[in-house]
This record gives structure tokens, C-alpha cells and sequence, in this order.
């Protein structure tokens, strides 16, 4: 198949685009080279490209609302793993933003019309370990809201209370646990998507080291904060889950030296002699927090105390001060990355042609459907970049390796940080916020968990009470690649709350 070749109104388009123009005496010799250029693309559009044939699937199907446990399910489907393998008789929901060979993916969004012709890898481990995908779970539209009630699919209703919300934006990865229909899901975490709905709807959610976990084949927001990690009823079941998806993606650019461990055999310490943890001061208190929160996450100290940990407070300044350094690096790296049709540039390892077409039609032709928080984000992140030239990304960038620095002066002294996961409990749900309200309602919850995005620090939110019926989380965070060691408090905590 021909490329096309521009027009002449196009090329002075696009002349334009880039700040400059074009005089009319020029026009032939651009046409000229384009046509010459162009050539090269014919031979590449006409390359064969080799890949495994995808296999064939029942794509399964959207289920009716009376068999939708909180709108937490996208589609149910049945896709059986290997005949024996650690997770085994295990059923497994895919966040919407997965890819799973032959079942169509929306990312929460009717912008993106797309059905993968190969899985993730975090897929091909899963199944390879025995596992079955039973669902594609909701997820927040595009993934830009930590609440859970932008999904074109619906919003995803808390199990515990249904006027309130799952959270987000893996919503429907923590509300489908308590289905009895799901015992493990996978959820993705840019600023805090694994964490907060785990803590709102009291489940156990891990956002893994940056880089343990392989996010090939995932639609992600930027390489340098991508997680993608595992959600469960247990800490034990996320434990069993990470030891099958951990490890080494020479397909994945995120992924450097990656350290794997038992994270299994951490767990049934009789107590935690020897644990060291750190109340984090100003993790607590935060904008918006309510005292009821704060109240439940110190009980829970407490009672890690009681259990044999040391507990001492520590204070880091810095982490009150993260939100520029979120935000410098949010905008404009999630906007380069839709501008560049899902994928961004720059990068050695595994594209997806066919996303990337998907995505950049979706966005070209049905942009108006995008949320709110899309569409305030993408503009803000085109003003910063054109009138400003990208510098504020670039500074916030580098003031990431500060931030980091200043958690791990911390974890120096004690083993593992504690402070609650979100500042407040589930949010109720309310169809009639205005704009604002509900782009401002979908990112105030993030104080606690977004800075270790940037700074790739592991962080487990791990159920530690209620409060006026509403489950509460605490948030442990420790050095990089010691997710075992968060995972074995959370086990002997829950064991010793059972």
C-alpha cells in the first residue's frame, strides 16, 4: 500500500506546525522530496512482521447489571492458564488497560476501539503459572481519576457502601474482589490507581519497585512512573501473585537491574521482632484528611507494636512538598505520551503498531468523548510544553532523585514507612459536581501515594479497620525491591486481626 503523499495545503500546514513557512518557489522541491522520501515508507509499510499468531479466544461478554457486582466488571470471559502452576484454580481480573490476546481493551474510554493480537506479558505469566482470566475489570475513562466514577462503562460502586465510589482508577480491579467471583486482579498505579481503591474498599494492593514488574503491553502514561502490580483479599494472594509476574521483559525499557525474591516464603513470621517502622509525620493531617482516618492508622501502629516491631516516628519535610514535583512531571509526560499515539518516543523495546494507530484514530476522531480530567490535563500539558518549552518537566525531573534521596535517608533508620493510604474514606458518589468539582474530586486523595510514582519506592495498602462502616488503609512503604518485606507485615498483621 502507497503512503500518501501531503498536499500543497498540507504541507504548509505543517510547515506551520513547526513554527516556520514555506514560500511558494519552494512548494515543488518539497513535494518533491517527500515523494522521493516516502518511497522508504512504502518498503516499510510493505515489510512483513513477524509475531506468533494470535490464539483464538471467546471474547466473552459486557454482563447484564443484575450480574455486575458494583459495575466493577467490563467484560467476563474464561480463559484457562497451564494444567498446574502456583496459581492454580486462581481466577484473575485484567484492568481494562491490559492487553489480553483477541479481547477487546477500552482503557474505561469509547475513544479507543481496539482488540490486542498479543497479551502482556504480566498475561503470559499469569497463564503460564495456571491461572484462568475470568473478567476485564472497570476502570476510571483513560485512567485520570483516582475516584472511580468516570468509566464510560459506569461508575464502579463501592462493595461496602453503593452511594459511594471504589476509587481509582483501577476501580473495578478492588470492588470485583468482594464479588465472590474473583480472587486476584491486576491494577496499574500512575499516582496511587492500585493503592486507593485497595484502601477504599478494604482489599490488598501493591504497587511493586518500579520496574519489577513488566509493563509491556500495557497502555501507560510515562515510562519514568509506570506501575503495574497485583490486588487481593490477602496479602498472601498478592505475595503468590507477584512471584509469578516479577522478573526480567528484555522488552521492557522501564527495567534495569531487577532484583527477585521469595516473596512466598517472607510470609508466616510468628511476630515482627526485629521490624523497624516509621510513622511518617507528615503523612498525616494532610489536606483534606479526615481525623477518623488518622485515628485508625495510628490504632493499627499500635498494634503492629504489639506484634513485635519497633515503632518510632520520623519526619520528612519533602514529602509534604512533592505535589510540584507530581505535577511537573505528570502533565507533560502523559500528554506526550497521547500525543504520541499511546507510546511516546524515544524508547528500545516493544511497540504496538496497531495500538498505536488505534489509539491515535480514537483520539483524531472522538476526542470530545474524553473525560474532563483528559482534556484539562492534555491542555495544560501543550501550554507548559509550547510556551514554556518543556523546562518545568525537565526541573521536576530532576528533583526526583532529591525526593527519592529524602525516603531513603528514612529507610535508613527504620525498615518500612507507615502512614495511611488516603487522607479520607470513600468518596460519595455525585453525578451533579460541576467541571471542576469533578476533575479536583478525582486527584485529592493522592497526597500519600503519588510521590512514590516518582520516586519508585514499593508502597502496600493493606486494610487496617473501619470507621462508620468504611474500610480504612495503611499505607507501608520500603526500600526498593523489598516488596517481601511489606508483604510479611501485612500477613502477620492480618492473621494476628483475624
Amino acid at each position: 500500500m502507497s503512503i500518501r503523499r501531503p498536499s500543497i495545503d498540507r504541507l504548509h500546514k505543517l510547515a506551520s506546525a513547526n513554527h516556520f513557512s514555506i514560500g511558494s518557489e519552494e512548494e515543488g522541491s518539497y513535494t518533491a522530496l517527500f515523494d522521493h522520501i516516502l518511497e522508504q515508507y512504502d518498503a516499510l509499510e510493505a515489510s512483513p512482521v513477524s509475531q506468533s499468531v494470535p490464539p483464538t479466544r471467546d471474547p466473552g461478554h459486557r454482563p447484564a447489571p443484575h450480574e455486575n457486582f458494583c459495575n466493577s466488571f467490563v467484560r467476563k470471559l474464561s480463559i484457562r492458564g497451564a494444567s498446574e502452576g502456583p496459581l492454580h484454580g486462581k481466577r484473575i481480573g485484567i484492568k481494562d488497560n491490559i492487553s489480553i490476546a483477541g479481547v477487546p481493551m477500552t482503557c474505561g474510554s469509547d475513544v479507543l476501539e481496539f482488540t490486542p493480537q498479543q497479551d502482556a506479558t504480566i498475561v503470559s505469566r499469569l497463564l503460564s503459572a495456571g491461572a484462568e482470566i475470568v473478567a476485564v475489570v472497570n476502570m476510571d475513562n483513560l485512567a485520570f481519576s483516582g475516584a472511580g466514577d468516570t468509566s464510560a462503562h459506569g461508575p464502579t460502586r463501592n462493595p461496602h457502601d453503593e452511594t459511594r465510589l471504589a476509587g481509582g482508577s483501577s476501580g473495578g480491579s478492588a470492588a470485583a474482589l468482594l464479588s465472590g467471583e474473583v480472587d486476584i486482579t491486576i491494577g496499574g498505579d500512575q499516582a496511587g490507581s492500585i493503592r486507593i481503591p485497595a484502601s477504599w474498599c478494604g482489599v490488598v494492593g501493591l504497587k511493586p519497585t518500579y520496574g519489577l514488574v513488566p509493563y509491556t503491553g500495557i497502555l501507560g502514561y510515562d515510562l519514568t512512573f509506570d506501575h503495574t502490580g497485583p490486588m487481593a483479599r490477602t496479602a498472601r494472594e498478592v505475595a503468590e501473585t507477584l512471584a509469578a509476574i516479577a522478573g526480567k521483559d528484555p522488552l521492557d525499557p522501564r527495567q534495569r537491574e531487577v532484583t527477585v525474591v521469595d516473596y512466598v516464603g517472607a510470609l508466616d513470621r510468628k511476630n515482627l521482632s526485629g521490624i523497624r517502622i516509621g510513622i511518617l509525620r507528615e503523612g498525616f493531617g494532610t489536606a483534606g484528611s479526615e481525623p477518623d482516618v488518622d485515628a485508625t492508622v495510628l490504632g493499627a501502629a499500635k498494634a503492629l507494636e504489639t506484634l513485635g516491631a519497633t515503632i518510632i516516628e520520623v519526619s520528612y519535610p519533602g514529602h509534604a512538598k512533592a505535589g510540584p514535583i507530581v505535577w511537573g512531571v505528570f502533565a507533560e509526560g502523559v500528554t506526550a505520551t497521547f500525543q504520541g499515539n499511546g507510546h511516546g518516543h524515544h524508547w528500545d523495546g516493544a511497540y504496538n503498531p496497531e495500538l498505536s494507530q488505534a489509539f491515535g484514530t480514537g483520539m483524531q476522531e472522538r476526542g470530545d468523548r474524553m473525560p474532563l480530567q483528559a482534556k484539562f490535563n492534555l491542555m495544560l500539558g501543550t501550554y507548559l510544553r509550547e510556551d514554556y518549552q518543556g523546562r518545568f518537566y525537565a526541573k521536576a525531573q530532576n528533583m526526583r532523585a532529591a525526593l527519592r534521596a529524602g525516603y531513603d535517608m528514612l529507610l535508613e533508620q527504620v525498615d518500612i514507612l507507615l502512614m495511611p493510604t488516603t487522607p479520607m474514606k470513600a468518596h460519595i458518589y455525585n453525578p451533579d459536581q460541576s467541571p471542576e468539582e469533578l476533575v479536583l474530586a478525582g486527584w485529592n486523595m493522592v497526597a500519600n501515594t503519588a510521590p512514590f510514582n516518582m520516586t519508585g519506592h514499593p508502597a502496600l495498602s493493606v486494610p487496617c479497620g473501619t470507621s462508620a462502616g468504611l474500610p480504612v488503609g495503611m499505607m507501608l512503604v520500603g526500600r526498593k525491591f523489598e516488596d517481601e518485606k511489606l508483604l510479611a507485615v501485612a500477613d502477620v498483621f492480618e492473621r494476628a486481626s483475624a
